[in-house]
């Protein structure tokens, strides 16, 4: 495409209301700098009229890595019977949600693998905890339950919940994801979004099978589920594994499927994920944050059981104290002349209006 023409398709894909999966596909496509560049400053330019300059952060508490299902991409399957599987109490997560709170983040995110034996009530007294005692949102991260689960949850307090659904197409969902159901991924999302939660999805990047069909199809997912959270991460393979000698996602379709996913969504909340921290073994989160996300998320999971939640292997800042995080992240930040947001960052999508086509 020459450049002309790539701001005539960015600006068509901004502005209707179901993206064109060849216009989507035209913009995977695209490997020539300047046609890059045009790209990551349109998504940045929608970044900044829709969020603003602020980078948000949102501390990671994974209490637990024991997990039911057979993902043939992630390290905590339930066959991979070489990690060692922990679950903290409630006493380990409140003192790890009172670090974060020490240092003045006020969104906690509670994560775990998908698990059978989650004591809803056990976690609904959790989130009354530190919704009673904190000026804190919480985002929950437990995968698929039943609606009245979330339900007794979103009574308890819960703002939020991030669900992936990892592609949006049926057939490499079920290729995937053996013993899972595409369609009650999807009804978990719907009742999320009825019952009144701040809702999350997101995909991976670099599957294997996936083609860039697909990942176009994720972009029309993400415009038609008017997300309020959208995570992007790119695929790195676990040893432990049916995909451990898979290549890895590519840096590059990563950072387009971020701009796109900016572009369509506008005011969603996007990390830079703590994947691209560790891609390559370097920190690649500056990249994602110049192609459009506005929020990164480090991890406070006590030190000891961090090198646990082994979704993918080499995962960043394992053994570094968290409390040295705001202090990193703000240089981090402030390189790139932007800030670090220490507010709760709720859903924009309920308190922001932007007229189509007023971004210039």
């Amino acid at each position: 495409m020459t450049g002309s023409h790539v701001q005539t398709v960015l600006e068509r894909i901004y502005a209707t209301e179901a993206p064109e999966l060849a216009d989507v596909e035209a913009v995977l496509r695209i490997t020539d700098g300047d046609e890059l560049g045009r790209l990551f400053d349109f998504a940045n330019e929608v970044r900044r009229w829709f969020v603003g300059d602020g980078v948000l952060l949102r501390r990671i508490v994974e209490f637990s890595n024991v997990c039911r299902n057979t993902c043939q991409y992630c390290g905590l399957n339930r066959g991979n019977d070489r990690l060692q599987r922990y679950r903290l109490t409630k006493e380990e997560i409140l003192a790890a949600v009172g670090n974060i709170r020490a240092a003045g983040i006020k969104t906690v995110v509670l994560q775990s693998g998908e698990e059978d034996d989650l004591d809803a009530d056990w976690l609904r007294e959790i989130v009354e905890e530190i919704k009673s005692s904190r000026d804190a949102a919480v985002t929950l991260c437990v995968g698929e339950r039943r609606r009245e689960e979330y339900r007794l949850w979103k009574e308890a307090g819960a703002d939020r919940y991030l669900l992936k659904i990892e592609t949006s197409d049926p057939g490499l969902y079920g290729q995937l994801h053996a013993g899972m159901s595409f369609e009650n991924r999807r009804r978990c999302l719907r009742d999320l979004a009825e019952l009144g939660y701040q809702t999350g999805s997101g995909d991976l990047v670099g599957l294997k099978g996936q083609t860039l069909r697909h990942l176009a199809g994720d972009v029309q997912f993400f415009k038609q589920g008017n997300f309020d959270m959208i995570s992007i991460s790119p695929f790195i393979p676990h040893p432990q594994t049916p995909l451990a000698e898979e290549p890895a996602g590519d840096l590059l379709m990563t950072l387009k499927m971020t701009a796109l996913a900016r572009i369509v969504s506008r005011d969603a909340h996007i990390p830079a994920t703590t994947a691209l921290g560790s891609l390559h073994g370097r920190d690649e989160r500056p990249k994602v944050l110049a192609a459009g996300a506005n929020v990164i998320m480090p991890n406070f999971t006590p030190a000891s059981y961090r090198r646990h939640y082994e979704i993918y292997p080499n995962k960043r800042c394992v053994n570094e104290d968290a409390r040295a995080c705001p202090a990193c992240l703000e240089q981090m930040v402030g390189a790139m002349g932007r800030w670090v947001d220490y507010a709760r960052g709720d859903s924009l999508k309920r308190s922001l209006k932007c007229e189509v086509g007023s971004l210039k």
